[in-house]
């Protein structure tokens, strides 16, 4: 009577297994990576950009970055709830913008969210820096999820911070 001990000359049900786990590991390493879309625009839209980064991934199946959006009871290390700026109110700016640069350095795209063609100071900076990387860009103005979102927002009365204003603080 013979007796498994592991050792002995492999079962036909063995091999027939392990070529289908190297059949598997085959057809995962083929599959396409998601893309990875990397949203830039002023922190006041971060609603906004939490809408489009929800369709981008669900409608496109893409890997998405960008800004978090807080809940309102978030409150800043000085007891104060900025509607926007946050990171310049807990003194990190400088150190999440150079993390943001990482952000489009993984991307293989940015999706600029230009709220009524508004881009700040800090999100043409991060343009002209996805550009001198050939990264390619989208903006909230033209592209058709961004024409989506805003006809869902503008269902409702706009919030004041989405009102772009000018050097003068002139709508």
């Amino acid at each position: 009577m013979s007796f498994w001990t592991g050792k002995g000359p492999r079962s036909a049900l063995q091999e027939y297994d392990d070529l289908v786990a190297k059949e598997k590991r085959e057809i995962e390493r083929k599959k396409p990576s998601p893309k990875v879309v990397v949203f830039c625009g002023s922190s006041r839209f971060v609603d906004i950009m939490a809408v489009v980064a929800w369709l981008v991934e669900r409608e496109e199946g893409a890997i998405t970055l960008g800004l978090h959006l807080l809940p309102a009871w978030y409150r800043s290390p000085d007891g104060s709830l900025p509607p926007d700026h946050l990171a310049e109110r807990e003194g990190c700016a400088a150190a999440m913008d150079e993390l943001h640069l990482r952000k489009i350095d993984l991307a293989d795209e940015i999706f600029v969210v230009d709220v009524c063609g508004y881009i700040g100071e800090s999100t043409a900076k991060e343009m002209a820096y996805a550009i001198n990387r050939g990264k390619p860009i989208r903006r909230f103005s033209s592209d058709p999820i961004g024409r989506k979102v805003w006809e869902m927002a503008t269902e409702r009365k706009r919030p004041a911070a989405w009102v772009a204003k000018d050097k003068m603080g002139r709508p």
